[in-house]
């Protein structure tokens, strides 16, 4: 007639969401690791394209010194700097890259929280976001990073597990590297609030979690108690 833990109380239990983030050392690996992929596809490319020369077939487009092999190093660079969903890139488009106020903007249908918002692009943001558009010329609708028939991309994780392999990244996936964008905000001294609208957070919970970076915080407020 009673169930017998009808008066159990459920257990209270700490918040203790994964963040990861790279440390100084693993971050130039990675950045590293992106080049030497980059070097690697453009010599791969330019030695096929002799193969098919000298076959007399037609040769493939060759890539240029400025152009990127292929999307990974710019979504890595915009991730790391702006914090954006891997969904909210798939879903970006030309005209999200404001070129004159520098600023992405993550529309509300592709927000996970259904809100727009704005994210400053830094100098290194902006400069892998247009020069990978001057090489991929489009329509103001286009997608900035278009998957099979200009559809939006579903995934990279072939790409991304040679990439953090290459650099020797334990136990990162990519959505850690939107932790080290916030991260790096709240150990430079970024107010919790602004971290929360940079990665659009519906609630300042979600954000929280980066608190215990900033322990100098802390003691600065207790110092003044002096």
């Amino acid at each position: 007639a009673d169930h017998p833990m009808r008066k159990v109380k459920q257990a209270r239990v700490e918040d203790d969401h994964r963040v990861r983030y790279l440390s100084d050392d693993e971050e130039k690996r990675l950045r590293q690791a992106l080049m030497d992929r980059e070097g690697a596809a453009k010599t791969a490319r330019e030695s096929h394209r002799r193969w098919l020369t000298e076959r007399g077939l037609e040769p493939v487009a060759a890539i240029g010194t400025e152009d990127y092999a292929d999307h990974i190093q710019p979504m890595v660079l915009l991730t790391i700097n702006t914090g954006l969903r891997r969904g909210e890139m798939f879903k970006l488009r030309r005209t999200d890259i404001d070129m004159e106020k520098q600023q992405v903007k993550v529309r509300a249908a592709a927000a996970k929280s259904g809100k727009a918002r704005h994210v400053p692009l830094n100098t290194e943001a902006f400069e892998a976001v247009t020069r990978w558009m001057r090489q991929h010329p489009g329509g103001p609708d286009d997608l900035i990073f278009p998957g099979k028939g200009g559809k939006p991309m579903t995934n990279i994780d072939s790409s991304w597990r040679t990439v953090s392999a290459a650099a020797k990244l334990n136990d990162f996936r990519w959505h850690d590297l939107r932790h080290h964008f916030a991260s790096r905000l709240v150990m430079s001294g970024v107010d919790l609030n602004t971290v929360r609208e940079l990665l659009g957070h519906a609630d300042l919970k979600m954000t929280l979690r980066y608190a215990h970076l900033a322990p100098e915080h802390k003691a600065n407020a207790v110092a003044k108690l002096v």
